[in-house]
């Protein structure tokens, strides 16, 4: 019995491109894709599309930014902006009510 690791054997040129720092590299990979693009030597290979990479990431750029390619942080704060008005408005029918059972207690202790 040999205790050898199986490696794969599919490795090829693949091209990682992060869209929204505008930066792409071409290495070998076994990761999958069905879309390709010409890189500049001309030649024709698999694409892998990557949101962050050394270009954009933080600790490589040295800068904190965000990268919403989706949505995320506005999505969350429209969430949290309606958890706000929801919170507001039971506060406000619950001191409404208060008050409503404040004035029927006044009036039945009156009668």
């Amino acid at each position: 019995m040999s205790n050898k690791v199986s490696h794969p054997k599919d490795y090829r040129y693949v091209v990682f491109a992060d869209e929204a720092a505008k930066f792409s590299f071409l290495t070998r990979s076994t990761a999958q894709s069905t879309e390709t693009i010409t890189w500049e030597d001309g030649k024709e290979y698999p694409l892998v599309k990557v949101q962050i990479s050394s270009a954009s990431h933080p600790f490589f750029t040295g800068e904190e930014k965000i990268i919403d390619t989706e949505g995320r942080v506005d999505r969350f704060k429209a969430r949290a902006k309606k958890a706000e008005a929801l919170r507001a408005n039971l506060s406000n029918k619950a001191k409404k009510a208060e008050k409503e059972a404040a004035k029927k207690a006044e009036k039945a202790d009156e009668k």
